[in-house]
C-alpha cells in the first residue's frame, strides 16, 4: 500500500516523547513561513485545521496535514520526517529539546504512484474532523 507521509525511526521515538509528555498531537507541513517549510507539530486542538488542509496520513499515529496549496506543488513526493539537531521554530513542540523535525522527500515509484492516482483525493482538514466525530 502506498502511503503519502512517513517517519523515520529517530522521528517516531520523539513523536513518542512528545505525546507522552503533551498527549495526542498534530502535524502541519508549514509552507514557507515560521522556519520556512518545516513539519509543525502541535497539541492536538492548538492549531485548527480546515478545508485549506489536506490530511496526508498518520505518522506515530498521529494526523499530519498539509495546506492545500503546498500539496498540489508536492503531491507527487512521499514525504518522510526525520528529525535533526538544532533549534527550529519556537512554535513546534519539539524545539526546547534541541532538536527539530525535519522533512525529506522522494518522488514516488510508478506504481505507487498509480496506486494513489486510483484512490480518492485525501480528506481535506473540515472532512477529516467530521470523520473523527
Amino acid at each position: 500500500m502506498a502511503t503519502r507521509v512517513s517517519a523515520t525511526a529517530s522521528a517516531l521515538e520523539l513523536i513518542n516523547k512528545l505525546s507522552a509528555l503533551h498527549g495526542p498531537l498534530l502535524f502541519h507541513q508549514s509552507g514557507g513561513c515560521c522556519d520556512g517549510s518545516a513539519p509543525m507539530c502541535y497539541p492536538r486542538g492548538d492549531f485548527r485545521v480546515s478545508e485549506a488542509d489536506i490530511h496526508l496520513g498518520e505518522i506515530g499515529g498521529q494526523p499530519f496535514f498539509i495546506g492545500a496549496l503546498q500539496y498540489e506543488y508536492w503531491e507527487h513526493t512521499h514525504l518522510i520526517i526525520d528529525v535533526t539537531p538544532g533549534r527550529g521554530s519556537g512554535f513546534s513542540l519539539e524545539a526546547p529539546l534541541g532538536v527539530r523535525f525535519l522533512t525529506r522527500s522522494r518522488l514516488y515509484e510508478d506504481a505507487e504512484w498509480a496506486l494513489l492516482t486510483a484512490a480518492p483525493r485525501p480528506l481535506d482538514g473540515a472532512d477529516w474532523l467530521a470523520q473523527q466525530g
